[in-house]
C-alpha cells in the first residue's frame, strides 16, 4: 500500500509539473500544434531545462511519463481531445547503435539512426475495443496491446463467456526495417537490422514519402519485446525486439553526409593548394596495388563525381560516373573494388555470383507482421548518393543485370509487383569489374564477345578499362618490390590518410559545384566534332561512329570531377583536356578498330565494327548477285573466289554464321548456301 501511495504521489507531482511546463511554454507549445491535428512536437532539451524531474521520468519510465504529460496538456485545454506528444532532441546518452541493443534496454526511450531497408503497407490496427456484457449490459473497454485480438476475461457481475463487440478504435500502422548505415560500421562488418512500428500521424502520406526504402532516418522510440508464437500455438521463451516509434526525423540523404571538424577543413584547404595534390590523391587509392595510374585516376574522379543538372524539359542529367574494369584474373581488381567500397561514404561491395536483381535494386516481399506486402530496398537503392562496387559482374544472371539499366541512367528503380507501384531513388555510382570468358583478355576481340554483358548495359559505363597481365621484366620487378615492401610494413609512402581522403571527397561534393567555362566548352566541342568528322576510306559504305552524345556527357562529368578535385567552382580548359585524355585511353583500349585506324564505338557496344559491317554488306550484296546469276543454290567456292584477297576465309565463315543467325541465309546442304 505504501508503495502504491508513493507511486500515486509521484504521478500527481509529474502531472502538476507537466501543467506548469505547458503553462510556461504556452505560446511555443501552441505554435507546435499541427494544423487541424492533436500532435505536439516537444524539445526534450527544453523539458530538461525546465524540470529535471520531468526529463528523468521520460527517460526512465517513458510510457507512463508521456501518458501523464498528454493528460496534463489535455487538462490545460490547448488541444481538443487527448493529444499525442512527439519528442525531439533527445540527449546523446540515449543514442545507441542497433548492434548494441540488449535486453537491459527494454522499455527505455532511445534513438537510433539507419537506412530504411524495408517498408510495409499501411494497415489499420485496433488499439482499443469496447464490449457489452450480455448478462448485465455493462460496457467494458480492452486495450489491444498484443498481436492477438483480446476480449474481456470476465465482467464485474461474474460473466466469463463471450462478449458482444460494440465498437473498435483503430489507427493506421506501418512496419519499417531499419538497417545500420555503412558509414557507421568498421570495415567488413555486417549491418544489423531492427523492426520499427509506426502509428497514427507517423504514417501520414507526407511522412510516408520520407520513409521509403533507401531513406536515412533518425527514430526516437521505446524498445519493446515482441512475442514469437510457436507452431504448437504457444509462445516461445525467446522474444523479438522492436522499436515503437515516438517520432521520426528524416536525415539528409547525401553522399557527403560526414561530420567534418574545423581543423579537418583547414587541413583539406591546405591540401587543395598543394601542387602535387592530384598525384597524392591518386596514389592514395588502394596504395597496396602497384601501378594502374589511369585506372586509379578514373576511380578517383568517380568518387568526386560530376554535377547533377536539371534540364529545360524537367528531366535530370546524372552526375555519377560509372566505371567498368575488364581484365585477367589475379590483377587485383577485387582488392581495388573492396578498397573503394570501404573508402566511399555509403559504399557497398557486392559479388556478381551472389547478386540478384532484387538484391541490387528492390523487391516486394511478404510482411509477416502486418500480413501485407513490403517494399525492400537493394544495394543500389540503399547506396543512394553513394557507390556500389560490383565484382564479377559477368557472373550475374542476364535478367538480373537488366534491372540495372534504369538505375544507372535514370537514377531510379521502378517496382510494379503485387499491389505495390513505387519509384525509388537510386542516385548511385557503379564501379564494376569482370573477367573475360576465356580467362585471358584478347585485344583483337571486341568487349561484348569477351564479357557476357549486354550492349545496352555496356553503353552506360562512362569509361571502360582493360587490365592485362603481360610478363615484363622491369614492371614485374617493380610489382615484386612493391608487394614485398608492403609485407615488411615499414614503407612510408606519400599518401593521404583514408579518413582525411573521405573527408576531402565529402567536403568537395558538399561545397564545390563547378560550372563549365567558355574555354572548357570550346575544348570539349572541338574534340567531339573533330573526332566524329574525321576522314575515313572512301570505299567504306558505312562510316564508323567514333563517339556519341553519351560519351560527350561523360567528358563533361569527368571535367567537373577534375575541377572538384582541386576545389574549383569553374571547369577550366586544363580540366577538359585531362578528361579528354582519360577518355582517349579508355577508347584506345576497347574501342580502337585496327582495320579503319579510328575509334569505333560500335566495337564496345555491339562488338561489330563499321569495317565488319561493310564486309557483311559486301557479302550480302554478293549473295544477291550470285543468286540472280546461278539460281537459289549458291556454291561456297563461288563466294570464296569473289572475295579472295579482300576477306579472309575465317572472316567469311564468321560473316556467314552471323547472316545465318539473323535469318538472311541458311545452308540447305554442305558447300552451299541459300537466301531465305
Amino acid at each position: 500500500m505504501e508503495g502504491q501511495q508513493i507511486k500515486k504521489k509521484k504521478q500527481e507531482d509529474l502531472l502538476l509539473e507537466g501543467k506548469n511546463f505547458f503553462d510556461y511554454y504556452k505560446k511555443e507549445v501552441g505554435k507546435s500544434v499541427r494544423h487541424g491535428e492533436r500532435v505536439i512536437l516537444l524539445s526534450f532539451q527544453q523539458i530538461a531545462e525546465f524540470s529535471p524531474m520531468l526529463s528523468e521520468s521520460i527517460i526512465e519510465e517513458p510510457f507512463s511519463a508521456l501518458a501523464i504529460l498528454e493528460n496534463a496538456l489535455s487538462d490545460i485545454g490547448l488541444v481538443k481531445g487527448l493529444p499525442r506528444i512527439r519528442l525531439s532532441e533527445l540527449p546523446l546518452s540515449s543514442k545507441i547503435k542497433i548492434r548494441d541493443i540488449r535486453a537491459k534496454h527494454l522499455d527505455q526511450l532511445l534513438w537510433i539512426e539507419g537506412i530504411v531497408r524495408q517498408a510495409s503497407d499501411v494497415r489499420p490496427q485496433v488499439v482499443n475495443a469496447k464490449f457489452e456484457c450480455p448478462n448485465c449490459g455493462a460496457t467494458l473497454s480492452v486495450l489491444q496491446i498484443d498481436k492477438k485480438f483480446r476480449e474481456p476475461a470476465r465482467c464485474t457481475c461474474g460473466w466469463k463467456s463471450s462478449f458482444r463487440l460494440i465498437s473498435k478504435e483503430m489507427v493506421d500502422t506501418q512496419r519499417l526495417v531499419i538497417e545500420e548505415s555503412p558509414d557507421s560500421l568498421d570495415g567488413g562488418e555486417q549491418p544489423r537490422r531492427i523492426n520499427v512500428f509506426l502509428q497514427e500521424d507517423l504514417v501520414e502520406p507526407k511522412m510516408e514519402e520520407k520513409t521509403t526504402p533507401g531513406s536515412k532516418i533518425r527514430v526516437y522510440g521505446i524498445l519493446k519485446e515482441v512475442p514469437v508464437p510457436l507452431q504448437t500455438g504457444s509462445i516461445s521463451t525467446r522474444f523479438d525486439i522492436a522499436l515503437e516509434a515516438n517520432n521520426i526525423t528524416p536525415l539528409e540523404e547525401s553522399f557527403e553526409n560526414l561530420n567534418i571538424e574545423d581543423e579537418e577543413i583547414e587541413q583539406i584547404l591546405e591540401l587543395s593548394v598543394d601542387p602535387n595534390i592530384y598525384s597524392r590523391l591518386s596514389k592514395s587509392i588502394a596504395p597496396s596495388i602497384y601501378g594502374f595510374d589511369k585506372i586509379k585516376e578514373a576511380v578517383l574522379l568517380q568518387l568526386f563525381g560530376g554535377v547533377k543538372k536539371k534540364k529545360s524539359d524537367g528531366g535530370f542529367t546524372r552526375g555519377d560516373i560509372h566505371v567498368l574494369l575488364v581484365g585477367d584474373p589475379g590483377v587485383a581488381k577485387s582488392v581495388l573494388l573492396k578498397f573503394i567500397g570501404t573508402i566511399a561514404p555509403k559504399g557497398r561491395y557486392v559479388s556478381g555470383k551472389a547478386a540478384t536483381s532484387a538484391g541490387l535494386t528492390a523487391a516486394v516481399v511478404k510482411d509477416e507482421f502486418l500480413k501485407g506486402w513490403s517494399l525492400e530496398a537493394g544495394a543500389m537503392v540503399l547506396s543512394n548518393k553513394g557507390l556500389v562496387a560490383i565484382d564479377e559482374i559477368e557472373k550475374m544472371n542476364e535478367q538480373d543485370r537488366s534491372s540495372m539499366h534504369e538505375a544507372m541512367e535514370q537514377q531510379s528503380v521502378t517496382i510494379s509487383k503485387a499491389n505495390i507501384q513505387a519509384t525509388l531513388r537510386a542516385e548511385t555510382t557503379v564501379l564494376a569489374a569482370g573477367n573475360p570468358k576465356l580467362g585471358r583478355f584478347d585485344p583483337y576481340t571486341p568487349i561484348p564477345q569477351q564479357i557476357d554483358i549486354s550492349p545496352a548495359l555496356l553503353s552506360r559505363f562512362d569509361v571502360i578499362f582493360v587490365i592485362k597481365d603481360i610478363p615484363n621484366k622491369m614492371q614485374d620487378e617493380a610489382i615484386a618490390t612493391h608487394v614485398l615492401e608492403e609485407h615488411k610494413q615499414e614503407v612510408i609512402r606519400d599518401i593521404i590518410d583514408p579518413k582525411i581522403l573521405r573527408k576531402y571527397i565529402s567536403y568537395a561534393k558538399q561545397k564545390v559545384k563547378p560550372k563549365l567555362t567558355e574555354e572548357a566548352i570550346e575544348e570539349i566541342k572541338d574534340f567531339y566534332v573533330r573526332l566524329r568528322n574525321q576522314s575515313v576510306s572512301s570505299e567504306m559504305a558505312i562510316k564508323p561512329i567514333p563517339i556519341t552524345a553519351r560519351q560527350l556527357e561523360g567528358i563533361i562529368r569527368l571535367s567537373e570531377a577534375y575541377a572538384r578535385l582541386h576545389l574549383r567552382n569553374e571547369v577550366k580548359r586544363e580540366d577538359a583536356v585531362k578528361a579528354i585524355e582519360l577518355l582517349k585511353v579508355s577508347l584506345t583500349q576497347v574501342g580502337y578498330d585496327e582495320e579503319t585506324k579510328t575509334f569505333d564505338i560500335d566495337k564496345i557496344t555491339s562488338g561489330i565494327t563499321a569495317g565488319k559491317r561493310n564486309k557483311i554488306l559486301i557479302i550480302r550484296e554478293l549473295i544477291s548477285k550470285l543468286e540472280s546469276k546461278l539460281g537459289k543454290l549458291i556454291p561456297m567456292e563461288e563466294i570464296e573466289k569473289s572475295v579472295e584477297g579482300k576477306i579472309s576465309s575465317v572472316e567469311l565463315e564468321d560473316i556467314l554464321t552471323q547472316l545465318s543467325k539473323s535469318g538472311d541465309i541458311f545452308r540447305p546442304k554442305k558447300g552451299y548456301i541459300q537466301k531465305i
